[in-house]
C-alpha cells in the first residue's frame, strides 16, 4: 500500500474507523470533565477528494460516496458530521473530526512525520487552539505526551501506515505502552485485513502481554484470502466504554449493506480478551 493517507481518504476502511471514532468522543462526553485525545498518525487534516491522489484511485466511491444518501438511523451522528464537514468534496480525516467535536475543555494532540503533511495539517488547525500539532513519529509520542495533564480521561488513536513488514508488531508494542502511561484512557488502534494469519498474531501478541478488555470491531469486504488485497479493516479497542460492543455492532451492521452490497462481507464484534 502507498500510505500518503489522500490516496486512500473517505474509502471504505476510512469510513469503517472514523464512524467507531465518532461514536468514541461521544461516549466518552457522556461525563463533562475534559478529554484528552492523541492521534498519533494524524495526516493532512483534510482531503479534496479531486486532487490528484485520491482521482487516481477513487477509493472514496467505494466508501464515504455509497454513504451520503443513506437514512440509516444508526449512521446519522457521523453522516451529518461528514456534510458539515465538506462531504462529498472534502473527506476529513481523524484530527479533523475530533476537533470539530472538542468541548472547551477538551484538547487534542495530532502528531504527523511526514514534513508535507504535517505542514498542510498545521495550516488546517492553525485558529484551533486546542489542538496542538506536533511533527513527530507518532509511536515515540506515545512515550512523550502520555500522560495527559491535566485530563485524566481520554482516547489514543493508532493509525499507522503498515509499509513496514513488522508494524503489526510495532503497533502491538504501541497498544501496551499507551494503556500503561494512560491506564485510565481508551485506545483504538487500526488495522488492515488482507488474510487472517497476520491479524490472529496482532490479538494474540496483545493477550501475551496481558492486556485486557480487548474489543475486536472488523468489516470485511470479501472472505480474507488474498494477501495482496484489503480485504477489509478492524479497530482494536482497549478499555471500551460500556456498552461500546453493542454500539460498535450497530454501527459495523448499517455500513456492511452500504460498503459491501455484493453481500460477500462481515462484520464481527469480538472480545479478545476479556476485563
Amino acid at each position: 500500500m502507498n500510505y500518503r493517507h489522500a490516496y486512500h481518504a473517505g474509502n471504505f476502511a476510512d469510513v469503517t474507523k472514523h464512524a467507531l471514532l465518532v461514536a468514541l468522543i461521544r461516549a466518552l462526553q457522556r461525563k463533562e470533565g475534559g478529554i484528552a485525545v492523541l492521534d498519533t498518525h494524524a495526516g493532512c487534516g483534510v482531503y479534496a477528494l479531486d486532487a490528484p491522489e485520491p482521482s487516481r484511485t477513487q477509493e472514496w466511491r467505494g466508501g464515504i460516496g455509497r454513504l451520503l444518501d443513506s437514512d440509516d438511523a444508526a449512521l446519522a451522528d457521523y453522516l451529518t458530521l461528514m456534510r458539515r464537514l465538506g462531504a462529498p468534496g472534502l473527506y476529513p480525516g481523524s484530527p479533523r473530526i475530533v476537533a470539530e467535536l472538542l468541548r472547551p475543555q477538551d484538547r487534542l494532540m495530532a502528531c504527523e512525520l511526514h514534513p508535507e503533511d504535517a505542514s498542510r495539517l498545521h495550516r488546517v488547525f492553525r485558529v484551533t487552539p486546542q489542538a496542538a500539532i506536533h511533527r513527530r513519529d507518532g509511536y515515540e509520542a506515545i512515550r512523550a505526551l502520555l500522560p495527559p495533564r491535566p485530563q485524566t480521561r481520554g482516547l489514543v488513536l493508532l493509525d499507522p501506515p503498515f509499509e513496514q513488514p513488522d508494524e503489526f508488531a510495532r503497533l502491538a508494542d504501541a497498544v501496551a505502552m499507551a494503556r500503561a502511561r494512560f491506564s485510565t484512557g481508551i485506545v483504538a488502534a487500526w488495522y488492515p485485513i488482507k488474510h487472517r494469519a497476520p491479524v490472529r498474531a496482532f490479538h494474540d501478541a496483545l493477550r501475551d502481554r496481558g492486556l485486557r478488555a480487548l474489543l475486536a470491531c472488523e468489516l470485511t469486504l470479501r472472505p480474507p484470502l488474498d494477501p495482496e488485497r484489503l480485504n477489509g479493516s478492524g479497530l482494536l479497542i482497549a478499555n471500551p466504554p460500556w456498552p461500546f460492543a453493542e454500539t460498535a455492532n450497530t454501527l459495523l451492521t448499517a455500513l456492511l449493506p452500504l460498503l459491501a452490497p455484493e453481500g460477500e462481507g462481515a462484520v464481527s464484534v469480538d472480545w479478545i480478551a476479556e476485563e
